[in-house]
């Protein structure tokens, strides 16, 4: 099993988490400065500092703060039907999305820079290896219960994760939210395809 980062969040920390989320959605990643974060926090930068020592750290704790929020949300369904909780994640992944755009453009210049940035990367890996292992353990549970046809649980969230990816780029790069929608009809008709196919 994977588990989800299990961190320890201040009220300073959760406004500072906040501060920076609005921030990067106003400035984008290459023009984030602590002084805007600070700006969006309402305290000076040296408030930011005494909690985080450099920006590349408040951003490594801003990613653990993100996957937590969304675990958070998918813990909150209460369903255990396999096929609707499947449904209500990958909304999370592509339909909740659009209404963060700015957010997920940041996100991807952020990304761009895990090759580079050892601490930007393992909290990316992490966090994705936490989304590909939800998926996995719902497509599990749904063939256990028969709900879903059989098949290989991890190839099917890998194609899954491949095509949130695929999304969330494209709509960023093509400045087309939109881009989001569609890939979310595509998921259906992937799922539909791999995992009810059997269904009468």
């Amino acid at each position: 099993m994977v588990d989800a980062p299990e961190r320890s969040v201040s009220d300073a920390d959760e406004e500072i988490m906040r501060a920076t989320y609005r921030a990067l959605r106003e400035h984008g990643y290459a023009d984030l400065t602590i002084k805007r974060i600070a700006a969006e926090y309402g305290k000076s930068t040296a408030a930011i500092h005494y909690h985080y020592e450099t920006k590349d750290d408040l951003l490594a704790a801003f990613l653990e703060y993100i996957l937590d929020r969304f675990v958070a949300a998918i813990h909150d369904v209460e369903t255990t039907d396999p096929e609707r909780r499947l449904d209500l994640l990958l909304d999370k992944l592509l339909v909740d999305a659009e209404d963060h755009y700015d957010l997920l453009v940041a996100m991807l210049e952020m990304r761009s820079q895990a090759p580079y940035k050892e601490a930007f990367g393992e909290r990316f890996r992490r966090n994705d290896e936490y989304v590909r292992y939800l998926l996995r353990t719902v497509i599990d549970d749904g063939i256990a219960e028969g709900v879903f046809a059989d098949a290989d649980a991890e190839r099917v969230a890998s194609a899954l994760m491949t095509i949130v990816d695929g999304a969330r780029t494209r709509a960023a790069v093509l400045e087309d939210p939109t881009e989001l929608a569609a890939a979310r009809r595509v998921t259906d008709e992937y799922v539909t395809a791999t995992l009810l196919a059997d269904e009468s």
